[in-house]
């Protein structure tokens, strides 16, 4: 497995197999949902943002495997917006060998952060036990993050933010 710039040719590629991992996150949890869990708008922002870097895990093959969009900020407290494994080949350690490469690749970041929702009990595990994030804020509809749409907070849905601080 290497861990690459994501190609041009490989974008759409890269967003069916991101939503489609988020949507199987969900519905895992609340069974099958015809709504889109992960909107292409909302990868198509990250996608677009000049401070985001994408980058795709591909075999000996070429097959993307994974990948992420990190937000890379001139203090160097960065942003992991989205890391995900193709859902045929979760829980084999791609999305941990990811996040090891993009620690080397910005071995410079003094903090990272991300967010994930609350009832994703996976990415919480994955992020506090499997990368050593913590949490550090748990955003509710008693406790909104002005920067997320209200939405989120529909039927006592949550997010939990995680923050990683890098020794130097």
């Amino acid at each position: 497995m290497k861990l690459i710039r994501l190609k041009e040719e490989d974008v759409v590629k890269f967003k069916k197999y991101m939503q489609e991992s988020f949507q199987y996150g969900y519905e895992s949890v609340y069974g099958n949902d015809k709504s889109q869990v992960l909107p292409e708008k909302d990868i198509d922002e990250s996608l677009n943002n000049p401070k985001c870097h994408s980058y795709e895990m591909v075999d000996d093959n070429n097959e993307i495997l994974g990948g992420v969009i990190v937000e890379i900020n001139d203090d160097n407290i960065n942003h992991l917006d989205f890391l995900f494994a193709r859902v045929d080949v979760q829980s084999k350690g791609i999305g941990q060998a990811i996040w090891k490469e993009i620690e080397k690749i910005y071995s410079d970041t003094k903090v990272w952060k991300t967010c994930t929702p609350y009832f994703d009990k996976r990415n919480i595990h994955f992020y506090v036990n499997k990368l050593k994030f913590k949490i550090v804020e748990y955003y509710n509809e008693k406790h909104p993050d002005s920067n997320m749409s209200k939405d989120i907070y529909e039927e006592d849905n949550g997010m939990f933010e995680f923050e990683k601080e890098m020794n130097k």
